[in-house]
């Protein structure tokens, strides 16, 4: 009689199963959530963290990089609010509503929801969740066991629901803040629901203290209805220590304009994996992201890009610069699906090596089953240009603030694509001080 052979767990993997054991009763839900998250489960389980063998997964192997399973993050106490209220501070000064979730839980009381618009509502995740409505499904990840792992285990985060035709006038800044020294984990999961013709821009940023040993899974949901308009930028930030893995998915009306920014610069091991689908015609997508890496970091952008319907266009730009012994990891998947006629598709990844012991993968791939396309990809890794280096040099600038200035243009191009002005500052200024930190 043959054995079954099933693969050895890891420390990590056993830990996540004891989490969920102890902890998924006083989890928020009802039997339908709990239903949900024991399905979710069972599917982390099947699969355990993934590793160098599962293809989307390829450069960045949670089997070995995550050694354990943390406990999961107490309730916010005094001492945490204090420290949350400081949080998100490159963006002091600008006019936004801030919304607080530390240690991941969401903190109305720290939070700005006095004189809401019209037609909009924020709520907790928990609040939905205990309700048992339908908000943790996610079903554009598939199989993906990191997003099974955040469905069996958030417990909390933020619904946003725009009306109909609302232009928001304020963009929504989601402060997500990690406090404390303690081995802690936090699971999230917010759900933004926009209606047609509406104007949204959401900012999210993610922070927690350095040689701090905490992990992250978060996950964003998106439904976008037609002829509407997010402007969605997402700084990654974490500690030093810390992992961070997040998952977006949004499907994006007819005729909506779907702008996506992203920047990460802090984490020692950071994973934003994405999944739009353009699931309406004449749909607009734009995903821009810059990714500043030194020590022995490693950052992986992962995107799914599906379009649906006819006479939609996406563009996506990807930069990252590396020093050091860092790893910067980008894997692109433009999705033509039969009816998709008229479609234009447009993929770039560049990364910039400081250091001849820095890494860069980059893999772009199309699939198209429609006849009627404009489809292209590309991807370039290399050192500064020593020409215009010592074009700079000759001109007295030192040598340190030569290559500053060719990084930052060449970061430039990437922030030069949000929208708003005082966002581009602000993110300008954080590029500023990752350069400050070279010399």
């Amino acid at each position: 009689m043959n054995a079954e052979i099933r693969p050895v767990k890891t420390a990590a993997e056993i830990g996540f199963a004891d989490l969920f054991a102890t902890t998924r009763q006083s989890l928020p839900g009802g039997p339908r959530t709990k239903a949900l998250r024991r399905d979710a489960f069972d599917r982390f389980v099947a699969q355990g963290l993934p590793n160098s063998r599962v293809e989307a997964w390829k450069y960045t192997d949670l089997r070995r990089l995550v050694r354990d399973a943390k406990p999961l993050a107490p309730r916010p106490g005094a001492e945490a609010r204090t420290i949350a209220r400081s949080a998100g501070a490159a963006f002091a000064g600008l006019d936004m509503r801030r919304l607080l979730i530390v240690n991941g839980a969401f903190v109305p009381e720290l939070s700005d929801l006095a004189g809401l618009e019209p037609g909009i509502s924020i709520r907790a995740t928990a609040e939905a969740l205990g309700a048992d409505e339908t908000v943790l499904p996610l079903e554009m990840a598939g199989t993906d066991p990191a997003a099974a792992l955040n469905t069996a285990l958030a417990a909390d985060g933020v619904v946003i629901t725009v009306g109909a035709d609302v232009a928001v006038e304020r963009p929504i800044h989601l402060v997500f803040v990690t406090t404390g020294t303690a081995p802690a984990a936090m699971f999230t999961r917010s759900r933004l629901e926009i209606g047609s013709g509406a104007a949204f821009t959401l900012v999210e940023t993610h922070e927690g203290p350095d040689q701090s040993d905490y992990q992250v899974n978060a996950a964003l949901q998106m439904n976008i209805g037609d002829k509407a308009r997010l402007d969605h930028i997402k700084i990654t930030g974490e500690g030093t220590a810390a992992l961070h893995i997040a998952t977006l998915e949004a499907s994006i009306g007819a005729g909506a304009d779907y702008r996506e920014f992203g920047f990460a610069a802090g984490g020692a091991v950071v994973r934003n994996q994405m999944f739009l689908q353009l699931a309406g015609e004449g749909t607009n997508a734009s995903v821009h992201q810059a990714s500043l890496l030194s020590g022995r970091q490693h950052a992986d952008t992962t995107l799914t890009i599906d379009h649906v319907a006819a006479g939609s266009q996406s563009r996506e730009v990807f930069k990252a610069v590396v020093d050091d012994e860092a790893r910067a990891v980008f894997q692109g998947r433009i999705t033509v699906q039969p009816g998709a006629q008229q479609t234009d598709a447009r993929m770039l990844a560049r990364a910039l090596l400081l250091s001849d012991d820095a890494v860069a993968n980059c893999k772009p791939e199309l699939e198209i089953f429609a006849d009627d396309v404009q489809c292209g990809h590309g991807t370039t890794t290399g050192a500064l240009d020593d020409q215009l280096k010592f074009y700079l040099m000759a001109r007295g600038i030192p040598e340190k603030q030569a290559e500053a200035l060719l990084i930052e243009a060449f970061v430039g191009e990437v922030i030069d694509a949000v929208a708003r002005e005082d966002l581009r500052d602000a993110l300008s200024r954080m590029m500023l001080v990752w350069l400050k930190g070279r010399e």
